[in-house]
This record gives structure tokens, sequence and C-alpha cells, in this order.
């Protein structure tokens, strides 16, 4: 199978240019003007932007949380992010508390094979880790699971103590490999909900009222601290408010190898949704919560400068009907997470390109490049030059579309209502090439289940993305 893209304006995170691209097999063969050679399948860009597929690194499928489980699985969700622009996305792996890593891998492997419209990667959640097992950590990297997750969050049920943290991040350090944290502190977080519950405070607000942003900034200090002692390159997940960045921006004013992503759900909403009528603040109810409005300028500063690195989605769907509705009467019960991954290009784009926030190549950057950098897939991904995956966008920067549940061209996620339901975007991917094969045609998808793969990912490279 053949490609040739013709006339489009190839954008990367550095390049800007009018040129056509042609693909053979998986992967890109030549770049030029006027390219005599035939192909298979010709598509004319003119007027398009033609860009790198999304990375998100960033997704929970088929993840048990809360007495439930995520509800879009390795198929849904990964045609729903196709569909959005994004061709390649990390979930997370989890760990049973006192079982092996290893075994939680194979899980997800089972979960995710033959199921994906894209490719795919997996992090892994440890929850536990003893000197008798740190092995383990060198043998998911040979198996191409080079960062792993630890959380400071969810007391007896994910949170991991400061010596769990050092252990596992000193031998990751010394493996080549990446730690990322989900950066809060929990404790101190649990006993303002008990507070809060005892109060009778039950409604969906007070999940935000409990989680202040000074307890982000505190986990997100002290996350980096130990990182710094340990030696490993940290990345710090979902970071949501100015508080934290500034330890962000501190950590790497002094050199440190700290990085962080952000998602839109920072950028584009804040605390007021929680204040709507009845239940449907719970609609927003994910972790971190929501901020007050002003924090969205300088998680954009960040952007712009490169204090912040990604923009990933931490898309972890709940349908509103029976599931978030297991926390009718008590805020701590419904289960934290919300859908994404099928927006965030567009979002992106229309906030920061068409906003005036940050360039073209920025906008690329952020929603591919550095993703592929920091987690062992460049130049294999997150660029289109001769010899990278066929990985490719065809983005009309014009083109205008309102996000709804009720739009088949914005919502193809297994879940019954949409974030940013009513939201008018400009920017839309609407022919999206995987490794040389076209999965989605002029918003259409025709590509099919299995056709993603499981990617090794390669160590730590040591530049900063």
């Amino acid at each position: 199978m053949s490609i040739l893209i013709k006339n489009g304006r190839i954008v990367t995170a550095v390049d800007d240019y009018h040129a056509d691209i042609y693909t053979e097999g998986e992967i890109i063969k030549a770049i030029g003007r006027d390219m005599p050679m035939q192909a298979d399948t010709v598509i004319d860009a003119a007027g398009k932007l033609v860009i790198p597929g999304g990375i998100d690194p960033h997704t929970h499928l088929d993840m048990p949380f809360g007495g439930t489980t995520s509800a879009d699985d390795f198929e849904t969700g990964t045609r729903a992010a196709a569909h959005g622009g994004t061709t390649t996305l990390i979930d997370f792996a989890i760990q049973t508390k006192g079982e092996s890593t290893l075994a939680g891998l194979e899980t997800w492997h089972a979960k995710a094979d033959g199921k994906t419209a894209i490719d795919y990667g997996f992090h892994m959640i440890i929850t536990d880790m003893e000197d008798d097992r740190l092995w383990e950590m060198k043998k998911l990297a040979e198996e191409g699971v080079t960062s792993y997750k630890l959380f400071m969050a969810y007391p007896g049920v994910l949170y991991v103590d400061d010596g769990t943290l050092y252990r596992a991040m000193r031998k990751a350090g010394e493996d080549g490999t990446v730690i990322c944290m989900h950066a809060e502190n929990g404790i101190v977080i649990d006993e303002i909900i008990k507070r809060a519950r005892a109060e009778g405070k039950t409604a969906p607000k007070y999940h935000a009222l409990t989680r202040p942003t000074r307890m982000e900034a505190e986990g997100v200090h002290r996350a980096i601290s130990i990182a710094e002692v340990a030696r490993v390159p940290v990345y710090i997940v979902h970071l949501s408010s100015a508080d934290a960045l500034e330890q962000v921006v501190l950590a790497r004013d002094r050199g440190v190898h700290a990085f962080a992503e952000t998602c839109p759900q920072y950028l584009f909403l804040d605390h007021s949704y929680y204040e709507q009528e009845g239940f449907e603040g719970a609609k927003y109810v994910m972790t971190p919560a929501l901020r007050e409005k002003w924090n969205q300028d300088h998680l954009w500063r960040g952007l712009q400068f490169g204090d912040l690195q990604s923009i990933s989605t931490d898309h972890c769907p709940f349908c509103f009907k029976e599931q978030k509705e297991l926390g009718l009467n008590d805020f701590s019960k419904i289960p934290n997470g919300a859908p994404g991954v099928e927006n965030r290009m567009s979002l992106v784009y229309n906030g920061g390109v068409v906003g005036g926030r940050i360039t073209l190549n920025r906008f690329v950057e952020l929603t591919s490049t550095a993703a592929a950098k920091m987690f062992g897939m460049f130049p294999r991904k997150g660029t289109i030059a001769v010899g990278s995956d066929a990985d490719i966008v065809i983005f009309d920067p014009n083109r205008k579309e309102t996000i709804s549940i009720d739009n088949p061209c914005t919502h193809h996620m297994r879940v019954d209502y949409n974030t940013y339901e009513g939201t008018e975007v400009q920017g839309f991917s609407e022919t999206v090439i995987s490794r040389g094969k076209v999965i989605v045609q002029d918003t259409e998808y025709v590509g099919r289940k299995g056709d993603g793969r499981f990617l090794k990912r390669g160590y730590y490279s040591g530049i900063k993305p």
C-alpha cells in the first residue's frame, strides 16, 4: 500500500513548508515537490495542514475504579482517539498491590491485544515495590515499558509512601527510565474529605473544595525533591494549578530534569462547572479537580514558555447514568474521571493557535513531538520525516464544529455526555493515517479493530522536550 499526499502545508515541531509526502508500507519514504511516483491512494491536501499524528501519553481505558470500570475499552477508546487525530496513546497497566508488576502487564496486554485502532504503549502503575522485587522494573523496561507511575493520592488503593517512592525512583534512574507522578498529598486530602462528610457536605462541588491547590503543590514539590535525590527524570501528570506549576518552574530553573503535562480540562473548564444545579457537577469530578479560572492563564504561560511540556487528556470516562450516580449522595463515591481523548487536538488548536497563545509548531510539539521524545518513541513517532512511521493527520485549520454528543463528527467515545458540550472549535482532523493506512477518511472511520500495535518504547534519552 502506498499513499501520495499532495499540495499540503507540512508542519512539525520545527518545520513549516509546502511539499508532497510519499508513504510506502508503514513508513514515510519521500518528501518533496512535484514528485513523479505513482501511489495506490492520492490525497489532495491543498489548503490543509499535514501534521504528525497526535500522541496522547495519558489515558485510562478499561480501568477498574471506584467499584466500576471506565466506559471506553481499548476498541472504542482508540477508535475515538483516531477520529480526533490521535494515532498513538500510552495507557496505564496496573500492578495489583502485593502481586507482580509483570502479572499486571500481562493483564493489560490481554485487555488491549487485537482490539486497538491505533498504536499504543503502557506505563506501569506501581502500587508497592519492595527490594526483592526491584528487578521487575528492569524486566518491564526490556519489555518496552520504560515509564512507571506512582501515586501520592488515594490512600489504601493506589497510594505509596515516600520510602516506596524513593526505592522505585532510584531504580528507575539507574535503568534510564522515567517516573510519572500523580502528585497530591492524599493523606491530608483524606482528612479534609472526612471532615466535609461529617459536616453533611456531600454535593459534587465538595470534591473540588476538599482538594486545595496547595496540596497539589506540596505533592509536586515533594515528588521533585525525592526524584532529584534519586537522580531520575520525573514527569508530573495532569498538572492543574498555578501553585503546582510554580514548583515545576523552580525545579527546572535549578537544572532538575522535571517535566509536566496539563490537560484540556484545566485549560478550558473551571470550578464554576461544579456549581450547576442538581447532580450535574458530577460530570466534572476528576482528579485533580477543576480549579478557579485564573489558573488557566498561568497554565497557558507555562505551555508558551516550555515549563509545561505536553498536553494529554487523562481520558477516564464514566457514564453519568449508572456510573457517576454511584456517588449521588456522597461526592467521595463519584468515580473520578471524564472523557476527552477525541477532542484534544481541536480544543488545543482552537484555544492555542486560533486564540493566539501558541504557534503552529508549538501546537504540534505539545500534542505529539514532546511526548514522543519524553517516552522513547522519537523519531519513529512524533514527526514527519523520511524513515518515520507514516502517522499523519490531514487537518483543516478553518473547519468549525460544535462539540456535542449529538454531533456525529465530534463524539465517538462510549459515554453518555461530553465534557465540552456546546463548545465551538475551529480546526479539525479530517483524514487520519496510521502506519501508512488510512483509518479515518473525511471524518468517517474506515479502519478496523486490531489495526494498532503495541509499542516497545525506548529508554529516556536525556533530551529535554
